[in-house]
């Protein structure tokens, strides 16, 4: 025993002395070597670093300077005195117009911004008189919003940056004519832009350095979406609104306004956010409900992509960046980068095109289909296909509904016959209960063999509704993120389905001369539903506990108080649902021989509440 306790002792100090030799004589240097290589690698980073770029070389824009070069008075977002008026920014510097069949609006010469772009084809409000929806402001607005494209590096000289006036040969951008922007910086490097952009919301930017001079230099192409401010947001887990990229390998990323501020530090004092490196195709920028703005890197060229959060305890700037890799200029020699910009509407067949014709990976994640996109986007397909037909996305929404409930009529046909059984064969479920109402586990066996002789499925009664819900939700994802439903009408007084039925029962509908308060959504398709919902409710007996009874009565009462502010699309897709499911359900039980309790539900439902309006009230003496 003693032997074995000293074999052991001996095990363990050679053990301890083996990785104490390891880590003083290999693992020790190695870990001093791999400090020393990191060390020179920021120090050689720190000497080539372009000015304005954060530590990792991802262009970075400050409250207090005019973009990712050097700070440029001239430029600063909020001018002394405040924020000015928008006809004011756009004055303040010469410009090149924009003007396409969808976008209208100017490049700014003094800095060589995309920062004036207004959608032609979308309005704040369904009436088309009403402002345009304006998507880019310069800086001096009281919401700077921009995109910005250019070079940065490190001993290379002057380089254009916020405070530079290009020189263009047109005066108009449009489809088929694009611009070119020139600039020599006077020490040997000359710069060329040229701008186009097609008839919907694509803009591409070539840019060009050549150099003159007598030494070679490195840049970095680099672009750029800045926002200044956090927008109002919808806030709904449903919607996406924020950061967006896909970034090669590191896949689909949505970072929330307010999550980008809880990321780490991040280059420099006041700067969180998150930097991608390495990255191969996609996408990224800053989205909204309907639209949105992204950069688009060349697809086939590494980049750092980058989304910061940056304040000076005042004003936030949000920012989605990405820098290509360095480019070596010999003297004599030039380079070009091409680019691109998407500023506009999230049309959804529009974005597909674009990742087709133009090789954006995964651009369609543009719009937030969500987890359920396999239900979601084959929703929107079919919505859309309808539409085009008829013209009409609330006819568009009966016809697909209609077309769901034959897809899934086998399931549903076995559902209600399975529940008309059950209906049937109530009387002897009744009598079981009361033989073993003191033994549940007898009661039970004897429900199965009723069951299993019967040939009845106790809960195929729950499959109309599990399907439903998917459908369900893929419809009100589709209504809710679509810029198709957007202020698409139906009939009446339905002019939006995307918003609730502006109908009111306050004020009898507009009948009587006040309007609605905002907080009470309680219009004439939720009613309907409403009313629909209830006589489903009352084609199924009663059920035999009183509580669950008292559930099912107040159910379609807390649904139509609760989906009146939905879209009313969604409220007309569940009404119309409704509807088709008694009819369905009245013609299988029909057919099974099964009676109908809806008739005799509804006199008793009505019967009650007579009784019960009239019985006197007591009072104690």
């Amino acid at each position: 025993m003693g032997n074995d306790k000293t074999n052991m002792f001996v095990a363990i100090g050679l053990s301890l002395l083996v990785l104490l030799g390891w880590q003083y004589f290999v693992a020790g240097p190695r870990l001093e070597q791999q400090r020393q290589i990191e060390a020179q690698n920021k120090a050689a980073q720190a000497q080539t670093q372009p000015p304005g770029v954060s530590p990792d070389g991802v262009p970075s824009a400050s409250p207090k300077e005019g973009g990712p070069a050097a700070p440029a008075p001239g430029t600063a977002p909020t001018p002394p005195g405040g924020p000015i008026s928008r006809e004011a920014a756009l004055a303040r510097a010469p410009r090149v117009q924009i003007e396409t069949p969808a976008l209208s609006g100017s490049i700014n010469l003094k800095g060589g911004r995309i920062d004036d772009v207004a959608l032609k084809n979308y309005h704040e409000t369904i009436d088309p008189k009403s402002p345009e929806i304006v998507l880019f402001s310069p800086a001096g607005t009281e919401t700077p919003y921009y995109a910005e494209f250019g070079w940065v590096g490190a001993n290379a000289g002057k380089l254009p940056n916020g405070d530079t006036v290009w020189t263009a040969d047109g005066k108009t951008l449009a489809p088929g004519m694009p611009v070119t922007l020139s600039w020599d910086n006077g020490e040997g490097l000359v710069f060329k832009r040229v701008v186009a952009v097609d008839d919907k919301y694509m803009f591409s930017v070539r840019d060009s350095v050549e150099n003159k001079g007598a030494n070679a230099i490195t840049l970095y192409p680099y672009s750029l979406v800045s926002r200044w401010g956090k927008p109002h947001t919808q806030g709904y887990y449903v919607l996406h609104e924020g950061m967006i990229g896909y970034l090669g390998d590191d896949g689909l990323q949505e970072i929330t306004y307010d999550k980008l501020a809880k990321e780490g530090a991040y280059g420099g004092a006041n700067t969180k956010g998150r930097a991608y490196s390495n990255v191969t195709g996609g996408f990224l920028g800053i989205t909204d409900k309907y639209w949105a703005a992204a950069v688009v890197p060349e697809q086939n060229a590494p980049y750092t992509g980058a989304f910061t959060d940056r304040t000076d305890g005042t004003t936030n700037v949000y920012q989605a960046s990405a820098r290509g890799e360095a480019v070596n200029l010999a003297a004599g020699a030039s380079a070009s980068t091409t680019q691109r910009l998407f500023a506009g509407a999230k049309e959804v067949n529009l974005i597909n095109a674009y990742q087709k014709d133009l090789g954006i990976r995964h651009f369609d994640l543009m719009i937030d289909w969500g987890w359920f996109w396999f239900i979601t986007q084959p929703m929107f397909r079919a919505l859309d296909f309808i539409y085009h037909l008829f013209g009409n996305f609330g006819v568009s929404i009966l016809v697909v509904t209609f077309c769901l409930k034959l897809l899934f009529l086998p399931i549903a046909n076995r559902s209600y016959v399975s529940m008309a059984k059950m209906k049937a064969v109530q009387p002897e479920m009744t009598s079981i209960r009361e033989r073993f109402k003191d033994d549940k586990v007898k009661q039970q066996q004897a429900m199965m063999e009723l069951y299993k002789k019967e040939k009845i499925n106790p809960v195929a009664g729950c499959w109309p509704v599990l399907i439903q819900i998917p459908v369900f939700f893929a419809l009100y994802k589709v209504l809710f993120i679509t810029i198709e439903m957007r202020h698409a009408p139906f009939f009446g007084w339905i002019r939006d389905l995307a918003a609730p039925d502006p109908t009111s029962i306050v004020n009898l509908f507009g009948l009587l001369p006040f309007p609605a308060p905002d907080f009470v959504h309680l219009g004439v398709w939720p009613l309907i539903m409403g009313v629909t919902m209830f006589v489903q409710m009352k084609m199924n007996p009663a059920p035999p506990d009183p509580v669950q009874a008292q559930i099912f009565t107040f159910m379609p009462i807390v649904f139509t108080f609760m989906l009146g502010s939905f879209p009313a699309g969604l409220v007309i897709y569940w009404a119309w649902n409704n509807s088709l499911s008694v009819l369905q359900q009245y013609v299988i039980m029909r057919r099974n021989g099964v009676k109908v309790e809806l008739w005799d539900n509804l006199r008793g439902t009505f019967r009650r509440g007579a009784k019960s309006a009239g019985k006197p009230a007591t009072t104690k003496s």
